[in-house]
């Protein structure tokens, strides 16, 4: 493994950053400043094989200490990545003319790891690169051709140039000088002027018109100073005109000053074909244009994302006709509307603008362009243009917003999307909009058949209704799953006597299919409450809120029927169905008749896989240890009452506080008793919105844990994402204060929102708990694959702990546990059980 070490001044991106290295092997010191840094490197003696440092915003005298000391002769074997927000002259500079380097920009951090093994297990000798630059301060690498027809003048300058460290061969004519020149590897030619047959001045003409020995640097020596020699040397393209007559020191200076002209033109070559190398090896494309619009130049991944094989291809052509003149669609871009080309033609920046490029495949790409002018010398140049192909972070975009919209499970639109539909509709009654309603569907079977035939019966069950629901919607109606098994359904331009007409014939439909699962067969039905959406509707909200009403009075009458929202006899229904509710709930908490039950949350690597096909999963019992604390209330005829029945209305009537402080109390107690019998084990306790919004409920809570002894670290509250949002500042506050404690939080229903992962920076919690939905369609949906995928990405680079609930099958866990989650919950693992330290493990 190789040791790297890590210089960056902020603690999250050291964070990111060391998570990354060490994912992909790497052995990491971080460390937060330069002096720090040079530390680790000099004083320590640690051998590190590469360092990871981001580009100083602002200089100071440790930084450029830190950078003096890795381009050192000592340090220039180790592998260095410079990160950056964008490349600036002196990073480039620094990077390209430094061995051993790559410069990164933030955008592409993920390529920090391969970038920084690439340069470590490059080759690279010490010994051969001081030689280099030995030779590269010498006057040996210099080849030098002397052209003379005397053998004596021949003879002695070649054994004064050789004592100097020059290599050096001869000719006796301009012939045998022309012939040697393009057969050999010169740098210099000196040429004597007067010679039988040709003048000196002719060979230099000829080896400035050869493109073999063209870039030589040329030189006449002669025997007499005449203006002639040397105005014909100089026009025949000679730098020098040297005398046989001056002193041997002069000569040699001259030589010298020549020698260097050469290593100065090959130390920028070196460093344009450096330049050329980062610029190809930068995975976006880049292309310049000059004043006029014509191409210049393209790096190579310009030249692979858009299809050129040659640079003849492209270079001179203007980037508009080749490959940016025309639209998604095709539809051409008049000149004068191209953002581009007006951006070329003005020299003005450019940045982030989304557009269509066009393959020479004739495949329109989705790209994020940038323009820069390019000033050389003070003087506009053209522009240099950056665009990246961003097709897939479109589908990505469009898939998030599709999730947004449809429920995961039948594809239908979702309760979100139907809500937001309600509220166009009811907006544009005013406007002169046609009356239309709403019908509101319950499936009357689904709960036996989810207990009875599990919760995957209880999915096709609902994924099944959809589609004979959809297949019988017109193209003005609008379907949605609202959750659970209730479906709602928009019908546009219908009268009172239609809408109940319509919902009879979706009921009839419905209650003429036969759901068959396991080769058992189910009649199912389902009640159907229709509100009208007319000039007496105030909000979406009471349409919905009538409509769910109807429901229930359909489902009063017996089940399998419609009925049409009445508003006053229904009104009246409603406030008795929920004030007696309200009163059972009033009594339920004076006379203590809820219960606690504890679901398991298990950590995955503790979840042992079968040996053989079919086998059970296993979970070691002292592992079993996490456990969400869930609510029942005990009926007065001894029934269980699940949560689902009554919270809705303990919402509504603000009883969540005394509720969720009953359900704080009980469990705090039963933590005691647990830890008094020795047992270490940790609850996770659901949070409502109204009582997060609670001031003092922070300090209760510490309080109550102080006066029975619990270490704050064994409770985790868990907050919705919903109810976050909601109340964020209480939020906040609540999690800073009881976290200061040793109290950890979690995100409860993660994914459900749009804005879900927006909401890390917002809240310091401890664990992500990925939405039922998404958990329960891995294995089949690939978007929700995609979800989960990039959740546990992001919480792990956020440094956060991922549960999957919902977990109710085989393969649902075996695809959890390869996709890195951290913790498990659902049927599968455990069903809830009435005592925390008595619970059977996966089904």
């Amino acid at each position: 493994m190789h040791r790297t070490l890590l210089v960056e001044r902020s603690a999250t991106l050291r964070h990111v950053l060391s998570k990354l290295l060490e994912m992909e092997g790497f052995v990491v010191t971080a460390v937060a400043s330069s002096q720090e840094a040079l530390a680790a490197l000099d004083i320590r003696g640690e051998r590190f094989d590469g360092v990871v440092l981001e580009w100083p915003l602002r200089t100071d005298p440790m930084t450029d200490d830190l950078l003096t000391y890795l381009d050192s002769a000592k340090q220039r074997p180790l592998a260095v990545v410079v990160l950056s927000e964008m490349a600036d002259p002196a990073q480039m500079s620094w990077s390209s003319r430094r061995p051993r380097t790559a410069l990164v920009l933030w955008q592409d951090y993920m390529d920090v790891a391969r970038s920084l093994r690439k340069l470590i297990e490059a080759r690279f000798e010490l010994g051969s690169w001081l030689d280099e630059e030995r030779r590269e301060n010498a006057v040996s690498d210099i080849r030098m051709l002397f052209v003379d027809d005397s053998p004596t003048v021949r003879g002695s300058y070649r054994k004064l140039l050789s004592r100097h460290g020059y290599q050096v061969d001869t000719a006796a004519s301009v012939e045998e000088g022309f012939e040697l020149a393009c057969s050999g590897d010169y740098d210099i030619a000196i040429i004597d002027y007067f010679m039988p047959g040709s003048t000196g001045d002719e060979l230099c003409r000829r080896l400035r018109e050869n493109p073999v020995t063209a870039e030589m640097s040329l030189a006449i020596i002669t025997g007499s100073y005449l203006d002639r020699v040397i105005m014909d040397a100089l026009a025949a393209g000679a730098v020098e005109c040297m005398f046989k007559s001056e002193a041997a020191a002069l000569f040699l200076a001259r030589v010298d000053a020549m020698s260097r002209t050469i290593h100065h033109r090959r130390s920028i070559e070196k460093q344009r074909q450096r330049l050329q190398g980062i610029l190809c090896s930068v995975g976006d494309g880049v292309y310049g244009v000059d004043n006029k619009g014509a191409i210049t130049f393209m790096n190579s991944a310009a030249q692979r994302v858009l299809g050129f094989d040659t640079p003849e291809q492209y270079l001179g052509i203007s980037p508009r006709d080749l490959f940016h003149g025309s639209a998604a669609d095709g539809s051409a871009i008049p000149e004068g509307d191209c953002l581009l080309t007006a951006a070329y033609a003005r020299g003005e920046h450019l940045s982030g603008w989304q557009t269509s490029f066009w393959t020479r495949s004739g495949r329109a790409i989705p790209v994020e362009c940038t323009v820069h002018p390019l000033y050389i010398g003070g003087e506009r140049e053209g522009s240099v243009v950056a665009f990246r192909d961003v097709s897939e972070r479109k589908l990505l975009e469009e898939e998030l917003r599709w999730q947004a919209n449809h429920d995961a499970l039948t594809k239908l639109l979702n309760r979100c999307y139907l809500e937001k539909a309600l509220e166009d509709r009811v907006q544009r009654l005013g406007q002169g909009d046609t009356r239309s309603a709403l019908l509101y569907i319950d499936l009357d079977q689904f709960k036996y058949i989810n207990d009875t035939a599990g919760h995957s019966a209880g999915d096709r069950l609902l994924i099944d209704v959809g589609q004979v629901l959809q297949g019988r919607v017109r193209a003005t109606d609008t379907l949605a799953r609202l959750g659970g098994d209730e479906f709602a359904i928009i019908l546009g331009d219908v009268a009172e006597e239609e809408a109940a007409q319509v919902a009879e014939e979706f009921r009839r439909l419905i209650a003429s299919e036969t759901f068959v699962y396991a080769d058992k067969r189910y009649n199912i039905s389902a009640s159907i409450g229709v509100a009208l959406i007319d000039e007496s509707s105030d909000s979406p909200g009471e349409v919905l809120a009538n409509a769910d009403l109807a429901c229930h009075v359909a489902k009063e009458k017996g089940r399998n029927c419609v009925h049409v929202y009445e508003p006053e006899s229904d009104k009246k229904r409603a406030m008795d169905l929920e004030l007696g509710w309200s009163s059972r709930l009033h009594e339920a908490l004076e006379e203590d008749r809820f219960d606690l039950a504890f679901h398991p949350i298990v950590a995955i690597k503790h979840v042992i896989a079968p040996t053989v096909p079919g086998g059970q999963w296993e979970i070691p019992e002292e592992q079993v240890n996490h456990y969400e604390v869930l609510l029942r209330l005990r009926g007065a005829d001894g029934q269980v009452v699940m949560p689902e029945a009554f919270l809705p209305t303990a919402e509504r009537f603000n009883l969540m506080p005394a509720i969720d402080r009953w359900v704080l109390r009980r469990a705090v107690e039963e933590l005691a008793i647990q830890q008094a019998a020795g047992r270490s084990i940790n609850f996770s306790i659901n949070l409502s919105a109204h009582t997060i919004a609670d001031p003092g409920l922070a300090n209760e809570i510490v309080r109550l844990l102080a006066n029975h002894g619990v270490d704050p670290s064994a409770l985790c509250f868990e907050i919705t994402e919903t109810s976050a949002i909601t109340n964020l500042a209480a939020a906040r506050g609540l999690i800073d204060q009881l976290r200061a404690l040793g109290c950890r939080f979690a995100l409860d229903d993660f994914g459900s929102g749009f804005c879900s992962f927006g909401q890390l920076k917002n809240l310091a919690v401890d664990f992500i708990k990925i939405d039922g939905l998404f958990t329960k369609g891995v294995v089949s949906d690939p978007i929700d694959r995609a979800v989960v995928l990039s959740i546990v990405e992001i919480a792990k680079a956020s440094g956060i702990r991922t549960v999957a609930e919902f977990v109710e099958n085989a393969e649902v866990l075996r695809y959890l546990s390869e996709s890195g989650v951290d913790f498990v919950q659902g049927n599968f693992i455990s069903e809830p059980r009435n005592d925390p330290h008595q619970v059977a493990v996966c089904a």
